[in-house]
C-alpha cells in the first residue's frame, strides 16, 4: 500500500466532520451572494498573508475573510479540500489551489468558471495564466508562480574560482569534491514520497530531454531511455553519497533549513526559500541559478498557487471581489517583498528597484518562462502518487532504474487511458 493511503483515508473520514455545525451539505452555491468568506490555503510559513487579509477586513467589515491554514504538504491540502467539496460543504469559499489541480477541480464541477475580462491577465506571465485555464475557460486566477531553482554556496564557489554548475556532471563533481573539502552534504531536493518527489523526478526527466505525459495530459509519452537517465542522476547521487540519505526525508521546509543552516552546498528548492536564506547564517553567502541538466541548463516544473471559488460557496460575489483585490498589482508586489514568492505580474520582474533589492529576479523570470507546466489532467493525483511511489522505491535501492521506469510507464498507461 502506498504511504499516503492512510492520509487519504483520514481525509475521507474528515468529510463527515469538517466545519462542524457551520457546514451545510448539499446546498448549491450563490453567484450573487455576499458576506463572510473563508480562504482555505496551505500553511502560511511567512506570516505575510494576515496583514493583507486584515486590510481587506478593514475595508469590507461586512464581508470579513477568515484564513484557514491547511497542512504544509500539497497532498494533504488537496485531500482536505476534496473531502470538503465531495461533501458539497459551503465551509470553504476561496480555494488556494496548486496550479496542477485546476483541471481536476474544474472537471469535477467543484470550482466555478470566471470572467477573464475582470482580471488583467494580459499583464501576467503567459505560462502562469495557462495553468488557470481548462477546456478554454478560466477557472482560477494566478496568485503566485513558481519554478525550481538551484541554490548554491556562492562564497565557497568563489573561493574555488568556480561558476555554478550548468550540467549534472559539473554538479556531481563540485558536490563530491567541495562537499568533502568543506565537510558539507553535496546536494538535496525534495525526496520524501509525495508531490515534491514527483516534481523532482519530472524535472530530472525534462532536463534529460524527455517528458512523462503529453502537454494535454491525454497520453503517456515517457521514453524509457530519458526517464532512466533522469532517475539515474538521483539514484547515482545517493549511491555515491553526494546526495545524503537524510534527503529521502526532505520536503520543502526540511531542505530549506538544511541549506540555510549551512549543511548543504547545493539545494533544489522553490523561490520562497530565498527570503529566509537572506536572513539566516548564510545571508550574503549564497546565490541562485537555473537547475542544471544533462547537457546544459535544465527544465524546471512550473508551480504556484491559483485562487478559485468553490461551487458550493454561498458568498461567491464576495469571493470574486476578494480574488480581484488579492491578485491586484499592489498586493502582488507584497507577494514578492513580504512573502518571497514569485508574483504573477510580468512588469514586477523588470522593475529596476526590485531587481536591485532582489538580484535573482532575472534568473527567476527566465526559470519560470522556461519551466514546463505539469499536465492538465483530471487524473493528476493518481499520476503523482504512481510516480512518487515508484521513484521512492528506486531511491531506496529496492528496484533498479530500468525496471522502475518500465513498470511506471505501464502503470501510467492504466491511469491515462486514451479514448
Amino acid at each position: 500500500m502506498r504511504p499516503l493511503a492512510p492520509l487519504l483515508l483520514a481525509a475521507l473520514l474528515l468529510a463527515g466532520c469538517v466545519g462542524g455545525g457551520e457546514r451545510e451539505e448539499g446546498r448549491a452555491g450563490n453567484a450573487d451572494g455576499t458576506g463572510p468568506i473563508t480562504f482555505a490555503t496551505g500553511r502560511d510559513t511567512t506570516a505575510y498573508l494576515r496583514p493583507l487579509i486584515a486590510e481587506w477586513n478593514r475595508r469590507r467589515p461586512k464581508e470579513p475573510v477568515t484564513l484557514l491554514e491547511l497542512p504544509e504538504a500539497a497532498d494533504e491540502q488537496r485531500a482536505q479540500m476534496v473531502a470538503n467539496l465531495q461533501a458539497k460543504s459551503d465551509r470553504y469559499d476561496v480555494l488556494g489551489l496548486d496550479v496542477v489541480w485546476t483541471a481536476e477541480f474544474a472537471d469535477a464541477g467543484w470550482i466555478v468558471p470566471l470572467d477573464s475580462g475582470m482580471f488583467s491577465l494580459d499583464r501576467f506571465l503567459r505560462p502562469v495564466v495557462d495553468t488557470a485555464v481548462y477546456n478554454d475557460k478560466l477557472y482560477a486566477v494566478p496568485y503566485t508562480s513558481n519554478a525550481g531553482l538551484l541554490y548554491y554556496r556562492k562564497d565557497i564557489l568563489d573561493r574555488e574560482h568556480l561558476k555554478p554548475p550548468k550540467t549534472w556532471a559539473e554538479l556531481r563533481d563540485q558536490a563530491m569534491r567541495l562537499g568533502k573539502k568543506y565537510r558539507l552534504d553535496g546536494y538535496a531536493g525534495q525526496f520524501l514520497p509525495y508531490e515534491g518527489l514527483t516534481v523532482n523526478f519530472a524535472e530530472a526527466v525534462q532536463s534529460a530531454g524527455g517528458e512523462i505525459l503529453s502537454r494535454d495530459g491525454a497520453k503517456v509519452t515517457l521514453d524509457l531511455g530519458t526517464a532512466k537517465t533522469g532517475l539515474d542522476f538521483l539514484v547515482g547521487g545517493l549511491r555515491e553519497g553526494w546526495i545524503p540519505q537524510e534527503a529521502l526525508t526532505y520536503k520543502e521546509e526540511e531542505s530549506r533549513l538544511a541549506f540555510q543552516e549551512g549543511r548543504l552546498l547545493f539545494a533544489r528548492n522553490w523561490p520562497h526559500a530565498y527570503g529566509p536564506a537572506t536572513r539566516s547564517a548564510i545571508g550574503g553567502k549564497f546565490g541562485v541559478t537555473r537547475l542544471p541538466g544533462l547537457d546544459g541548463p535544465g527544465v524546471g516544473s512550473l508551480g504556484g498557487l491559483n485562487l478559485a471559488i468553490s461551487a458550493y460557496s454561498r458568498h461567491q460575489k464576495s469571493a470574486l471581489d476578494f480574488i480581484q483585490y488579492f491578485t491586484g498589482l499592489t498586493n502582488e508586489r507584497s507577494v514578492l517583498t513580504e512573502g518571497s514568492f514569485p508574483p504573477v505580474w510580468s512588469e514586477l520582474y523588470d522593475d529596476p528597484a526590485l531587481i536591485k533589492r532582489y538580484p535573482y529576479l532575472p534568473v527567476l523570470k527566465d526559470s519560470i518562462m522556461s519551466a514546463r507546466p505539469r499536465p492538465a489532467t483530471s487524473d493528476y493525483d493518481q499520476v503523482s502518487l504512481a510516480i512518487s511511489s515508484a521513484v521512492s522505491d528506486a531511491l531506496d535501492f529496492r528496484k533498479p532504474s530500468d525496471e522502475t521506469v518500465a513498470a511506471l510507464k505501464q502503470e501510467l498507461g492504466e491511469i491515462i487511458r486514451t479514448p
